[in-house]
């Protein structure tokens, strides 16, 4: 009988070592005689290069190569499109990606036009000033709703305008449902997200071996497979050359799955030209230009429902800003036009993007991938519905959501995964109710909320719901081994970030092998322990991985149970896995322990029958036919002070479904994490850019996160319906947190301001935001 394992709230094992200061991060590694780079940027947003004079920084004492992008030969090439459109009928896309250096134009504040390598940061930076990059001002595109403008500047001159993709999917006969509905409701919204903020700026460290002619690259990346098999052919290596290495990650969030980055590109390649280890690591000011971002939509959507509140059908026409280049292709605005249909039964659905170049930095996912800007836009139309309407809602809400009966639930759509967008399962009607009675939705309603504004407070409460596609393939691997000593290790590609695989994975072995978590060894993240896999992203770690892991040590159970069976000459189904030994049930002095049959099943002479396998050790893969979808519902309670508009938070809770929960106090982390950054793009964190697309909130004095006194308690529940599509039943829960929190506010506030002329269409809203839409309103301008 296996130890059970899911369910269990184990506290993270990877803690003690994080804790104590022994995780190694790449900041931590310096092979002896390491070289560092620091870059040259341009403080243009848009700009012709005319020369870069790097004559001075070349004699300068210490320094060991200064480059530009003319010294590139032909490892100067764009980078690839890592993920191409979705095969969208009609669909229109540009692909236009970043090179190493910046040759004839900049496009963005930040862009890299020269590096210099010297024997310390320090000397790099002295002789990076006296570098001078002649570059002659262009007019840059900075406004999203200008950039299609026949006068706009182009960003890249080879367009017959700003146009990166346009796509227009559809469900049902939109024009009918609007033609037959009892109240339209259409509105301009506006969301725009921000940077992840990672508490550990990126990195890259390569160490070419040219006696063994093997390259080792420590890269603080979500994805260190798919780096090492670019690198290998950027290079011309082999892929068995190349090794590549994500250690302790301070925080990932979307953006460190971005490849390749021009640090990704060029360090290796300065390494095997000097023969030497280098090293690059991002300092603050650059996070904020040279790693991506996720930044703003603007929507025209209307919703058509009958005067009992039921939807007939969504239109959303929207554009995108995807910044200077469009490497990750179209899965955030993707994600937008997918998720936007939420959890409710939508029978028509008109949606159409056009993603723009502008002069900004790239924009690639960031916790959420654009899932926030479509649930922000279905749940303020059903709020304003709502209201037209005279209805509660949370009634409206109810009477559109899909059933158990439901599922699957295909809505005909194509998902960033290139399959059609298919709800697996789920039970919105229970996670919404269990929400409203968590929240006391009732009692503040009847008697909390009018006693408390009798005594003049302005507080409001707000409930909505969202789903989660996660749990993407197309697959991971994972080798489990039971090793001389009696401990088990595991291997698999993904990297981690703070996510607890650690521990959940060892978890999932665990529960099959029969020892405790503490016994399991994971490694993660390292080409040279596991060789293929695609990543950590799109929550799809526990999904992916996970099962991959689960297949791994059901087949090492499998050998375990059938070689114990011939060494003890006992039935198969008569023995039991338990406290790192086999034996038989009943018979505790049967038992051999997992190290000692680990030595057995790997004999050093003798005959063995054909086809055997040495050692108790087995590699697997799982590919998933589809997405999984998480779902759940967020309630909050706010209070607002009509002076200055501050905004406190006075209960937070989540109610979520992710299927089969492996590690409740894990999931809980996941949540939590993810709602203070749901927060923090409400009402602190805001990119300002001004009209030559300068960033004027580069740094953490005007960009604002927010603190452990800003993010309330966290009450959290959890129901589970597990997934059909992986046999643990697991749904991903990385983003869930985030994702509502935009429209939750929004509801929040204006129901604690009372006034039912305000509407709040737009994220973030800062104290003096919520102040300015107030006077306009006042002003008689519309919000």
């Amino acid at each position: 009988m296996s130890t059970r394992q899911f369910g269990r709230p184990l506290r993270r094992l990877e803690d003690e070592k994080l804790l104590k200061g022994k995780a190694a991060f790449i900041d931590d590694i310096e092979p002896a005689g390491t070289l560092h780079v620091a870059f040259v940027r341009s403080s243009f947003a848009h700009g012709r290069i005319n020369a870069i004079d790097v004559a001075e920084a070349r004699e300068y004492p210490g320094v060991k190569m200064v480059l530009t992008a003319a010294d590139l030969g032909d490892y100067w090439q764009p980078g690839p499109v890592l993920v191409p459109p979705p095969p969208v009928e009609g669909a229109v896309f540009h692909a236009r990606t970043q090179v190493p250096l910046a040759r004839d134009k900049v496009r963005h504040v930040g862009e890299p036009v020269a590096l210099v390598v010297a024997e310390s940061r320090y000397v790099a930076e002295d002789a990076r000033d006296e570098i001078f990059a002649d570059i002659e001002p262009l007019d840059p595109v900075a406004d999203l709703g200008r950039a299609l403008d026949p006068e706009a500047p182009l960003v890249h001159d080879d367009l017959e305008s700003n146009l990166a993709a346009h796509v227009r999917q559809t469900k049902g006969d939109y024009s009918a449902a609007r033609a037959e509905a009892d109240v339209v409701i259409a509105r301009n919204m506006r969301y725009d997200h921000g940077i992840a903020a990672s508490m550990e700026n990126r990195g890259v460290l390569a160490d070419w071996d040219a006696q063994g002619e093997k390259l080792t690259i420590w890269d603080t990346t979500q994805a260190p497979i798919p780096i090492r098999n670019g690198l290998a052919g950027m290079l011309g290596l082999s892929e068995s050359q190349v090794r590549v290495i994500a250690p302790f990650i301070g925080g990932g969030f979307g953006p460190k799955i971005m490849m390749f980055y021009p640090e990704e590109v060029l360090i290796p390649w300065l390494s095997m030209r000097l023969g030497r280890p280098v090293k690059w690591i991002e300092d603050r000011a650059e996070n904020f230009f040279a790693t991506t971002h996720e930044r703003e939509q603007l929507h025209e959507a209307e919703i058509a429902v009958t005067r009992d509140g039921k939807i007939l059908g969504v239109k959303d026409t929207f554009f995108h800003d995807t910044g200077a280049y469009d490497p990750y292709g179209l899965t955030v605005p993707i994600n937008s036009q997918c998720t936007l249909l939420g959890c409710y039964d939508v029978p028509s659905y008109d949606s159409e993007f056009r993603a723009v170049f502008t002069n900004k930095p790239i924009v690639t996912p960031y916790r959420g991938a654009g899932r926030q800007h479509g649930v922000f836009v279905m749940e303020r139309l059903l709020d304003l519905a709502a209201r037209e309407l005279g209805m509660d809602p949370v009634e409206i809400r109810r009477r559109n959501l899909l059933q158990p009966a439901d599922f699957p639930h295909n809505h005909g759509l194509i998902y960033q995964d290139f399959t059609e967008l298919t709800y697996d399962s789920g039970n919105y009607p229970e996670v919404l109710e269990r929400t409203v009675e968590a929240i006391g939705y009732r009692q503040f309603r009847e008697v909390e909320q009018p006693r408390l504004r009798a005594e003049g407070r302005h507080v409001g409460m707000a409930i909505v719901t969202y789903v989660e596609g996660t749990g993407i393939g197309p697959y991971e691997g994972a080798r489990v081994t039971v090793e001389a000593s009696g401990q088990v290790s595991v291997a698999t590609g993904v990297g981690t970030q703070g996510q607890g695989h650690f521990t959940s994975f060892a978890q999932v072995v665990a529960e099959q092998v029969g020892v405790e978590p503490d016994q399991v060894r994971v490694s993660t993240g390292d080409t040279a322990e596991m060789h293929w896999g695609t990543g950590t992203f799109a929550s799809r770690g526990a999904v992916v991985a996970g099962n991959a892991i689960h297949a791994a040590a059901l087949e090492v159970r499998r050998k375990i149970l059938d070689l114990a069976a011939e060494e003890l000459e006992a039935d198969r189904d008569d023995l039991e896995l338990q406290g790192g030994m086999v034996g038989v049930k009943g018979a505790p002095d049967s038992a051999i322990p997992l190290g000692d049959l680990a030595v057995r099943a790997n004999p050093l002479r003798g005959a063995v029958a054909p086809g055997t396998e040495p050692g108790l050790e087995s590699t697997t893969y799982f590919g998933p036919p589809g997405g999984t979808t998480a779902n759940g519902a967020h309630a909050m309670v706010v209070e607002v002070d009509p002076e200055t508009y501050a905004v406190e938070i006075k209960r937070y809770l989540v109610v979520h479904d992710c299927g089969t929960v492996i590690n409740p106090l894990i999931l809980q982390g996941q949540i939590q994490g993810g709602v203070a950054q749901g927060i923090g793009n409400c009402f602190f964190e805001e990119l300002v850019f001004d009209d030559q697309a300068q960033l004027l909130s580069a740094s953490f004095m005007d960009y604002l996160l927010p603190t452990a006194t800003d993010v309330p308690p966290i009450e959290c529940d959890h129901i589970e319906t597990p997934s059909p599509l992986n046999p643990l039943g697991v749904k991903g829960a990385g983003e869930a947190g985030a994702i509502p929190s935009g429209p939750l506010f929004a509801a929040a506030v204006e129901d604690a301001l009372g006034d039912p002329s305000l509407e709040l269409l737009e994220i973030p809203l800062s104290p003096n935001r919520l102040f300015e839409v107030s006077r306009t309103r006042d002003d008689g301008g519309g919000a």
